[in-house]
């Protein structure tokens, strides 16, 4: 039996990864979803980190899973608790010493995302409905209003202050369909950032709600 632990992104609402969590405990493992602080902006990436490893506790054989901005946190946690393997899904991929409010400039985002927009000709202008939801089931996106927050400045501006991440095998998720960190930018990043070549899975940025089942049986096959 394996410990799934799962950070969510900007908003750190464990409740993006309730359609996730059942299907990795129907297949006899524990999950564990963990809310973070994110309107709170005395809290940054070492909180962050804090509250993850605590959740985590003395279990063993986990597999870390980190959504978007979690990328940050991840490689904090994993090399102060041991985990088996880290899953990074339409993360930031962080270097050491790097800040999430560095990172856009840093990795040629935004240029990226305006050429995959200009491509698949949806608009440059960030938009929630056209960026995040756009394959997102309505009732799921309805669902979803209760747990939104904003995300506070401090998990901008902290450091990720880490010397290098953990010698187990990392795995990056890029969703086929993920319009804010396009395909082609996340492939280079996971070369680039921690030398594997990402696997694409069908769905956008928030695919954990959009596409569960496919996202579920990647992670049980994490090894």
């Amino acid at each position: 039996m394996s410990t799934f632990v799962l950070i969510p992104g900007a908003g750190g609402a464990a409740w993006y990864w309730h359609r996730i969590v059942p299907r990795l405990r129907e297949a006899g493992h524990q999950a564990i979803a963990v809310d973070l602080p994110a309107a709170d902006d005395s809290a940054g990436l070492s909180e962050y980190a804090g509250i993850v490893a605590g959740a985590i506790g003395d279990r063993t054989d986990v597999v870390l899973a980190a959504q978007s901005l979690g990328g940050f946190t991840a490689p904090l946690v994993a090399t102060a608790v041991p985990v088996r393997a880290v899953v990074l899904v339409n993360a930031m991929i962080p270097v050491p010493g790097e800040t999430a409010g560095q990172w856009w400039d840093n990795t040629g985002w935004a240029q990226a995302r305006e050429a995959a927009a200009d491509q698949g000709g949806y608009p440059r202008e960030v938009d929630l409905a056209v960026y995040f939801l756009h394959d997102v089931p309505p009732d799921v996106a309805a669902a979803g209003e209760a747990y939104q927050q904003p995300e506070a400045d401090a998990a901008f501006r902290s450091r990720c202050d880490f010397g290098a991440w953990p010698q187990v095998p990392i795995r990056v998720v890029a969703g086929a369909d993920d319009r804010f960190f396009p395909v082609g930018f996340q492939r280079a990043l996971a070369r680039e950032r921690v030398g594997v070549e990402a696997d694409v899975l069908p769905g956008g940025h928030l695919m954990a709600v959009s596409q569960p089942a496919a996202l579920a049986s990647y992670l049980l096959a994490v090894r």
